[in-house]
């Protein structure tokens, strides 16, 4: 977006929100950096958050969402309004996880994993005391969607030696190709939630919510490249947050969990691969200031302990884990260099 035309934004969201709350704009600010959707504004003695998507039809279904959800829970932000294409919502706080988690002490760290897992569990329950597992989209519902999602495992071919004859893709394919029973806010990277003045921790941006099985969720969590936490870690609190009214027995929704883990991981490393080809590695404290891709070599490397730990989890995956962890010596190798280089400089 460029000046202008963010200006023009800006002003357009300042004059709706000025006839809406019926009190001036006093600030106006982008949290998210310039070309985001979404503006902070300090407007009738409160903090707002105004959002002005692309298409206005996904800004009344998340505020539809919004409702329905904040009539059960307390885990996301209220909606303040819409005005035409623009959303006015509460602000959850200025601490995003992704940062946060970063710069804790790790006993803490694991509190606020402990706290963004239960609130997902939390937001889906509350889901399930409304109408909206009868009218959201199915997500990944469709036979392109599935094929691209698991043959994307091709990209590992060249990081690892090909793709045993032992990983029975027909099998992946039925495996992830699940009945939109659940209500999922979707991308739930750690950036899309914050923690506020009273540390109380919210998931924010259901733009993209819709049905599937449920556990998608909490794989974008943990398949967040940017996410410090050790995968079996976080495997204990995913079985100690785990809401039984989900409608899967543990062992089974684990299984699920792994298997769709294992291809979510390989998507955010062909956007890393794709992403440090263009603009080439980015420093980790702008990536979360940002959040942005991960990347990173550092945070490529940490994905792939993700894909190797949990595709080694169901006999289903198993056959890729060597592939992740061939991709994880070169992405190590290549952070060593960096590390090099770095020194040489100073």
């Amino acid at each position: 977006m460029s000046k202008s035309n963010e200006q023009s934004t800006q002003d357009k969201i300042t004059e709706c929100a000025e006839a809406h709350f019926g009190a001036p704009v006093k600030k106006i600010t982008a949290p998210g950096g310039e070309g985001r959707s979404s503006f902070r504004l300090s407007v009738a003695g409160q903090s707002v958050i105004a959002t002005l998507r692309p298409n206005f039809r996904r800004t009344h279904l998340e505020a539809h969402v919004l409702d329905e959800l904040n009539a059960h829970c307390d885990d996301l932000p209220q909606c303040l309004g819409v005005v035409g294409e623009i959303m006015f919502q509460s602000d959850v706080g200025d601490r995003r996880l992704n940062v946060e988690i970063a710069e804790v002490a790790p006993d803490v760290r694991l509190d606020l994993a402990h706290e963004a897992v239960s609130a997902i569990f939390r937001i889906q329950s509350a889901a399930r005391k409304t109408q909206l597992n009868e009218m959201m989209p199915h997500l990944g519902n469709n036979e392109d969607w599935i094929l691209n999602f698991v043959d994307a495992i091709d990209f590992l071919r060249d990081l690892g030696g090909g793709i045993s004859d032992k990983f029975d893709r027909e099998a992946a394919y039925e495996r992830v190709a699940v009945a939109g029973t659940q209500f999922v806010k979707w991308d739930c990277r750690s950036g899309n939630a914050a923690i506020d003045s009273t540390n109380k921790l919210r998931w924010f941006d259901f733009e993209y919510a819709g049905l599937r099985h449920g556990a998608e969720d909490i794989a974008w969590l943990i398949g967040d490249e940017a996410w410090p936490i050790r995968p079996q870690d976080m495997v204990d609190i995913v079985i100690d947050t785990f809401d039984p009214e989900c409608g899967y027995e543990m062992d089974d929704y684990l299984d699920y969990l792994s298997v769709y883990l294992t291809f979510h991981s390989v998507q955010r490393l062909k956007l890393i691969s794709k992403e440090s080809r263009k603009r080439g590695w980015l420093s980790k404290e702008k990536i979360r200031k940002y959040d942005d891709a991960g990347v990173h070599p550092e945070f490529a490397a940490q994905i792939c302990r993700v894909g190797a730990y949990f595709s080694a989890q169901s006999p289903l995956t198993a056959p890729l884990s060597r592939n992740f962890l061939a991709a994880l010596h070169g992405f190590i190798q290549i952070s060593n260099q960096q590390d090099q280089r770095n020194l040489r400089r100073a």
